[in-house]
């Protein structure tokens, strides 16, 4: 609604351009229900009048969360089939003007598609019915006219196994420009479908995001074990204070029992006490070589964690770095 229409403006490179402020209606719950858009056209002057028109158009969504993130290029490429049938083709890429982190990006993603598919199941129906409208009227014409468009509306039925063509060569019109031929690698069309996905290609960025996410992937890894060894060296100690004081009390009311009266009970005695220290030493050497070994273990992941983030710092190029996050 709303809608306002700039004329067209020719631009220096031959290139014609207008700029439409309209308002839309928002059904996400966490947007307000209505935004006001400026959507700035451009035709490229390789267009040829009646025959075929690429126009792209710059969608810019105003008092939605994170508006100022990122902004939508639509490709409108209207061809001519026959003497009465077009053929449209849209593309669509979402661009951003600064980085979110990764929670806002799926989100604008989401979001941004869902809203897509909307829109342009909208224009499907308006077309549907203007396309209705003129069969409406071919039908009110003469009988001899209304054999030839019969055809054309078989014809148009057909049309339908060629829409479906998975190759992009073949959906871009021969009137291409050089963001034409950018835009043939970088975007996958959906079969059947006037909406189009773009999925980039493998590039150095890309392989650079996935080694870091695999190198998070591995300090996490080496973290949680971390943690699980503290754990368990917390475990033991604490066991080992437990049975500390439990031993000394058990021998305190051992000796408050009854004391030795001869010799031979001294003896034993001593005997059984020696024995037990004995037995406890034997207790106290293997817990601390096993606190030991765990505190060695650790200290070698953590050496191995240094070393891993070290070597990828210094592998890396700060001004690569900055090209790839560009």
């Amino acid at each position: 609604s709303d809608i306002i229409f700039n004329p067209w403006k020719k631009e220096e490179n031959g290139n014609q351009t207008r700029v439409i402020l309209y308002t839309i209606t928002l059904t996400n719950p966490l947007a307000p229900k209505t935004a006001t858009v400026t959507e700035t056209q451009t035709m490229y002057k390789a267009s040829q009048e009646s025959e075929c028109y690429v126009i792209d158009a710059e969608v810019l969504t105003h008092d939605v969360p994170y508006h100022d993130y990122f902004y939508t290029i639509n490709r409108y490429t209207l061809t001519r089939v026959a003497r009465n049938k077009s053929r449209l083709r849209v593309s669509t890429e979402l661009r951003y003007r600064k980085q979110p982190w990764g929670l806002v990006k799926s989100f604008i993603e989401k979001n941004f598609w869902s809203g897509l598919e909307d829109y342009f199941r909208h224009l499907e129906s308006e077309l549907t019915k203007t396309e209705s409208a003129y069969l409406a009227e071919v039908h009110r014409q003469s009988p001899k006219e209304k054999v030839s468009k019969q055809s054309t509306v078989r014809r148009r039925k057909r049309a339908h196994a060629h829409l479906r063509v998975p190759h992009l060569e073949e959906v871009l019109s021969p009137v291409t420009t050089p963001t034409d031929e950018e835009v043939a690698h970088r975007i996958k069309h959906v079969a059947g479908s006037t909406q189009t996905r773009h999925i980039p290609e493998e590039s150095p960025s890309g392989f650079h995001l996935q080694s870091v996410s695999k190198l998070l992937l591995v300090i996490s890894f080496v973290l949680v074990l971390l943690v699980i060894l503290n754990m368990m060296l917390f475990y033991k100690l604490w066991m080992l204070e437990y049975t500390t004081q439990t031993l000394t009390a058990w021998q305190g009311l051992r000796l408050q029992e009854r004391l030795p009266q001869s010799q031979t009970e001294w003896a034993q005695l001593l005997e059984s006490q020696q024995k037990y220290h004995d037995s406890e030493l034997q207790k106290w050497r293997e817990i601390i070589k096993s606190s030991v070994m765990l505190l060695d273990q650790m200290k070698d992941s953590l050496i191995n964690l240094q070393n891993g983030i070290g070597s990828r710092d210094f592998g890396s190029d700060p001004e690569e770095k900055r090209k790839r996050f560009h």
